[in-house]
């Protein structure tokens, strides 16, 4: 057990789990920006770091993120066939597999990861997004490190 899962468990608090979130400029970032605006309440575990396209993400991004602390990753782009990029989430969609893969020889749980479809108009879709990951995180567990 890691000194910082000690240190949650001695003091009683809960944990919760950090989660970034890869969006696209194009929809899923003005999606989230919509749920703001809406007032639509979603967990605040999400830090969201705003990528030009999803086709930019490579497996390397989202093991970099959880090497660096985050206990979840979830990327949110636009819907299959209405990229600004023409292509950039099919390139990701076709890389997701091998991201996958990536994780589990790294020997993490493939679940800490969410790939979702959310345009500009679907906050509640986002939202909805960062809460089943950050459920699906709190159940699989803080990631045991070596550092603290």
């Amino acid at each position: 057990m890691t000194a910082e899962t000690t240190e949650v468990k001695e003091s009683g608090d809960a944990w919760e789990p950090r989660i970034v979130a890869y969006c696209c400029n194009w929809c899923s970032y003005a999606g989230a920006d919509l749920a703001g605006t809406s007032r639509i309440q979603y967990p605040t575990n999400a830090r969201i770091l705003r990528v030009n396209c999803t086709g930019r993400i490579s497996p390397e991004f989202i093991l970099a993120a959880l090497d660096m602390g985050a206990d979840g990753v979830l990327v949110s782009g636009c819907h299959p066939g209405d990229c600004h990029y023409t292509s950039g989430n099919l390139k990701l969609r076709a890389r997701w597999a091998l991201m996958e893969k990536a994780l589990e020889q790294a020997g993490l749980d493939p679940r800490r990861v969410r790939l979702q479809w959310a345009s500009a108009s679907e906050a509640q879709i986002f939202a909805d997004g960062v809460r089943t990951l950050v459920e699906q995180v709190k159940q699989l567990g803080p990631i045991e490190r070596e550092w603290k």
